[in-house]
């Protein structure tokens, strides 16, 4: 279980008035965006499907200002605080047989870089394991080396190829499992990496931008 008391973000199962602000991150970070609807069902009617939100949380968020305005306007800009955004982040994963598919998992654009995505990683991986998974699976872009840096990152190997998987411009899908994860080896890996994640998360006064 995450202890989330000290961290300056948190992962919450995801709910019907969430879905508003869901659609806003979806459709900034997919080209091929799922819409409200879909959502909704997954929620009310898929047995199998777990989806969760990032939420900031316990202080503050600053924004960053450009360099180029004059030193007056960037020492007002500082001294400024917004509210913290209602969800930064969401991810989800279908539960089939003993594998947890992840079928999404995006950040709002400005909150990028920060280890939300990894936390929301983490939290999938738990919950995964705790309906009884044997392995995490997905289908990531080709292209698309920064979540597959993420994914590698906690074992997550390429196994295969789904050729034109994607609708919109015909790229090809990589799809990606890890190791069981319930295995006394990838226990002590993943809860190493887990340690190590949430306490970057628990430092330092983060920005936006």
């Amino acid at each position: 279980m995450i202890d989330y008391t000290p961290l300056l973000f948190r992962v919450d199962p995801m709910t019907f008035q969430d879905i508003p602000v869901v659609m806003e991150i979806e459709t900034v970070s997919f080209s091929a965006p799922w819409s409200a609807r879909a959502y909704d069902y997954e929620l009310r009617y898929n047995e199998m499907a777990r989806y969760f939100v990032a939420r900031p949380q316990g202080r503050d968020v600053r924004l960053n200002v450009p360099t180029k305005r004059s030193w007056w306007q960037r020492l007002f800009a500082r001294s400024q605080t917004i509210a913290p955004l209602p969800i930064v982040g969401h991810a989800g994963f279908w539960m089939m047989v003993d594998e947890a598919h992840i079928s999404t998992l995006a950040t709002r654009p400005a909150w990028r870089r920060r280890g939300i995505a990894e936390l929301m990683l983490i939290a999938l991986t738990e919950r995964a394991a705790e309906m009884g998974a044997r392995v995490m699976t997905l289908e990531v872009r080709a292209s698309n080396a920064d979540a597959q840096a993420l994914y590698h990152k906690y074992r997550f190997e390429i196994v295969g190829r789904r050729g034109q998987y994607y609708s919109d411009n015909g790229e090809d899908a990589l799809i990606m499992t890890t190791p069981p994860i319930a295995s006394a080896e990838y226990q002590r890996f993943f809860q190493a990496r887990k340690t190590e994640t949430l306490a970057r998360l628990a430092i330092g006064d983060w920005v936006i931008g």
